[in-house]
């Protein structure tokens, strides 16, 4: 039963109980539908399931499907970790391609073979799930490039992509005062580490990226993927559009 406090003399009569009734149920209405909606935009969208009457999954065109690498299960001091705070591989091997696309007059077929180890941009493609294993299929320039090791430094960047291995940031600020990690600026700065073979123009060739390794570059502050090799170095890799210029 609703209660009401009278702060002041007056009278309350059935009618203005069942007006108040009436907004406050008006509002509690309001109040659900709000909050449905809202959580209905915060669903999660699960892997779609190949059920296992197919036995194949050919990508169309210049797509290609990926078996994603199982995330870590444990830390660097083996303490297990639950699936919330497990870091979404951006990994895995190439299972499948397509037969490619055409760019002008010319059929361009895809340059990453089956079995390659590959990385891909963090919100690429579409997840299937397929003879219970998860997989992504996505489009050929959604992978970043292709890992010759299992150290990131050895990344084959793909198209116009550069792999850069980040600078250090500064222990000090200019005045000599020491920073804390948490005070730190992240640096914009790096090292090219290696260049991937361009762009293709409207006629299907690839037009070079501008750029040797070696160079030191300032990039774009919240471009491209990062990564951390075997040696604790930070690398990013991004579009060589990102790169803003050439540090001498």
């Amino acid at each position: 039963m609703a209660s009401v406090q009278l702060s002041g003399p007056g009278t309350l009569t059935s009618s203005t109980l069942v007006s108040t009734n009436r907004r406050v149920s008006t509002f509690s209405g309001m109040q659900y539908r709000l909050e449905k909606r809202c959580l209905t935009g915060l669903t999660a969208k699960a892997a779609t399931v190949v059920t296992p009457k197919y036995t194949t999954v050919r990508p169309l065109g210049d797509r290609v499907l990926v078996k994603i690498k199982t995330s870590e299960e444990k830390t660097s001091g083996g303490i297990f970790l639950p699936s919330t705070a497990q870091t979404k591989p951006q990994g895995g091997e190439v299972v499948a391609i397509g037969e490619g696309r055409t760019v002008g007059n010319k059929k361009v077929e895809i340059s990453v073979p089956t079995g390659a180890e590959v990385v891909y941009s963090k919100y690429a493609g579409t997840e299937i799930e397929f003879n219970g294993v998860k997989h992504l299929i996505m489009n050929e320039d959604d992978i970043v490039g292709v890992l010759e090791t299992e150290d990131v430094k050895d990344l084959k960047p793909l198209s116009d992509r550069v792999l850069i291995k980040v600078a250090q940031a500064e222990e000090k600020t200019a005045g000599g005062l020491l920073l804390t990690e948490a005070s730190k600026e992240k640096p914009s700065i790096g090292t090219i580490i290696a260049v991937g073979p361009g762009l293709l123009d409207n006629d299907g060739n690839r037009k070079a990226v501008d750029i040797t390794p070696g160079s030191t570059v300032l990039y774009s502050k919240y471009a491209g993927s990062e990564f951390k090799g075997d040696d604790g170095s930070e690398y990013i890799a991004l579009r060589f559009s990102d790169v803003m210029a050439i540090l001498s």
